[in-house]
């Protein structure tokens, strides 16, 4: 079992990791960024509470997946006899009466597969990240765990002090169990069950069968696209770059980070790749978010990040109670980087709106009134676009004037000049444009290094940045730029480690960085594709998707020699950088299984 062999079940309102042996080691409660009352994730080894499970007496074997095409998990469990039982988890999601249903609820059910089956059924949650725990108290067909936080509710169908004092019983029959907030289900429960799971099934094979899926790696992108449907929060539209908190980029390095927040260049990253699956209803909500929780006030510059609902606060402190991820503390809560000026995220937010004025799929498209609501992030991308800041990788110790930074503020503009001509402004237009011209001119005159013949991180500097891959993708520059490929091979001389592509080399806050950020390399892969040298990038591809855990998903980092998967988890920009590889790589569906590779 490799350590990131974890799946996630969810459904845009809460969402649960589950390990390979069907225990729940991670569960926000009532939200995707609320205290996990499963905290088993970041609490060393043998944590003594923080998770839901269920033993099966003299277990010998386990294999895990998904039900096809949906965000259901099946886990079976298996004795040296041949018997055995199927836990199927998953977080309720369909439609009823012209609305999504999305409950903060989770669902377990467990069956017998033949033989006698022993189990005991183990649910310990805890409060305030582990600090507390919770008093349990006993009606006919539940319990509820309380504490002075929260409180959560468990219905089953089985007598419920099997499960308070974790009686082992002969497993006769499928039982169900329901997990969430404190107030009793419509139905019995196994009604409940069968109801949902089918219309679960149901919504999920729906939303999957209108994708736009390319015609190689089927499998890999859609169970991507589901998962990043995943994180994101419906209610306010918010997308989170990772489910949870603290998993370090290596071992004991102290890069531990808490990402259950809406990073504005992440969540582009995410509604841009579910845009080219046709899955545009997230870019809808993302920018509702963006008009209702971030552009709220006339501030002179946007925050990297934002909380998914406008009251939570940002700011970074450590939960003592939990030991860490595999006992690699500290874990953290909040995140810092929310003061960092990136002047990046001024690009993310109007490439993020850009589609909605041109996609006629969409019920209503965005007119100049969105266009008047989002163009001063244009006059900011004007005025920061030579400035220094933290940088796309939110160094905390230095700022400086970095080319990816500079690059997408001259993308906000030269976007905003076709989104005003679009919307009948066309003085403003050809402004926004002329603007546009002039700071490419400038930024690809101050970021090349004449020493090195590549573009540098940053203006006046040698740096390598992983992220100059993009400058083809912005459009500030082509494929075919000869200042790209000389960076490109510069890039490669410099940032591949065992032909993994590393962010930067160069020693930052917390020293020289160990692990390579994975969507650098699918950066890399595009890079390659786009310069004509498709069979490496097919290679490096495939090379990837090797890497992927056991149920096709991916956390943030990898280790280059051993191919160890590190960092949060399942992250959002990885599983971006796979569709958009898969896309550029794949060959048409005209062209089919003749030239498949």
């Amino acid at each position: 079992m490799s350590q990131m062999d974890l799946a996630v079940i969810g459904n845009c309102s809460v969402a649960s990791i589950v390990n390979p042996v069907g225990r729940h080691v991670w569960f926000c409660f009532p939200r995707l960024d609320s205290d996990p009352i499963f905290n088993a994730l970041v609490n060393g080894d043998s944590p003594p509470a923080g998770f839901m499970d269920v033993e099966l007496e003299n277990m010998t074997g386990a294999r895990q997946k998904y039900l096809r095409n949906t965000a259901i998990l099946e886990t079976v469990l298996t004795c040296a006899d041949g018997s055995g039982i199927r836990i199927t988890d998953f977080a309720p999601r369909f439609k009823r009466d012209g609305r999504i249903v999305r409950q903060p609820l989770i669902m377990r059910r467990i069956e017998p597969m033949g033989g006698r089956c022993r189990i005991t059924i183990r649910v310990r949650p805890t409060f305030s990240y582990g600090a507390q725990k919770p008093a349990v108290t006993f009606g006919s067909y539940h319990l509820r765990y309380a504490s002075d936080t929260g409180v959560v509710r468990l219905n089953a169908d089985i007598p419920v002090s099997y499960i308070s004092d974790e009686v082992s019983f002969l497993l006769d029959r499928t039982v169900s169990f329901a997990l969430g907030s404190d107030e009793p289900l419509p139905d019995r429960i196994d009604r409940v069950m069968r109801d949902y799971y089918d219309d679960t099934v149901g919504y999920w094979r729906d939303w999957v069968r209108d994708l736009a899926i390319p015609f190689n790696w089927q499998d890999a992108v859609i169970r991507a696209a589901i998962t990043l449907k995943l994180c994101s929060y419906e209610d306010t539209g918010a997308i989170m770059a990772a489910l949870t908190t603290s998993l370090p980029e290596s071992a004991g390095s102290g890069r531990n980070w808490d990402y259950r927040f809406c990073w504005l260049r992440d969540a582009f990253f995410t509604v841009n790749s579910l845009n080219r699956l046709s899955a545009t209803t997230t870019m809808e909500n993302f920018i509702t978010y963006l008009l209702d929780c971030v552009l709220l006030t006339d501030s002179n510059v946007l925050a990297p990040l934002y909380p998914i609902v406008p009251s939570v606060s940002l700011d970074e402190h450590t939960a003592p109670a939990l030991a860490g991820f595999r006992g690699m503390g500290p874990v953290r809560i909040g995140n810092a980087a929310h003061g960092q000026r990136q002047n990046d995220i001024y690009g993310s937010v109007i490439m993020a709106a850009a589609q909605m004025f041109w996609d006629r799929r969409l019920p209503k498209i965005a007119d100049a009134d969105l266009y008047h609501r989002i163009k001063r992030i244009g006059t900011l991308a004007a005025e920061s676009a030579l400035e220094p800041d933290a940088g796309i990788w939110e160094y905390r110790g230095r700022t400086r004037a970095h080319t990816f930074s500079a690059a997408m503020c001259w993308a906000a503009v030269h976007r905003l000049g076709y989104i005003a001509i679009k919307v009948g402004e066309p003085e403003e237009g050809a402004r926004w444009l002329a603007l546009a011209d002039g700071l490419q001119k400038e930024i690809l005159a101050r970021a090349w290094n004449t020493a090195g013949n590549h573009f540098a991180g940053s203006f006046g500097g040698s740096e390598l940045d992983a992220a100059l891959l993009l400058m083809p993708e912005i459009g500030i520059v082509s494929y075919d730029d000869p200042r790209f490929r000389q960076t490109l091979g510069a890039l490669e001389r410099g940032l591949l480690r065992d032909g993994l592509m590393m962010r930067y080399t160069d020693a930052d806050d917390f020293g020289e960085p160990e692990t390579a950020f994975i969507i650098c390399t699918f950066w890399y892969i595009d890079a390659l594709a786009g310069c004509g040298r498709r069979d490496e990038a097919l290679a490096l591809f495939e090379r990837i998707l090797a890497l992927r855990n056991h149920v096709g998903l991916l956390s943030e980092d990898v280790a280059p020699k051993t191919g160890e998967l590190w960092g949060n988890f399942p992250q959002t920009y990885s599983l971006v950088g796979l569709i958009h590889s898969a896309l550029k790589l794949s060959v048409s569906w005209e062209e089919g299984p003749w030239r498949a590779s």
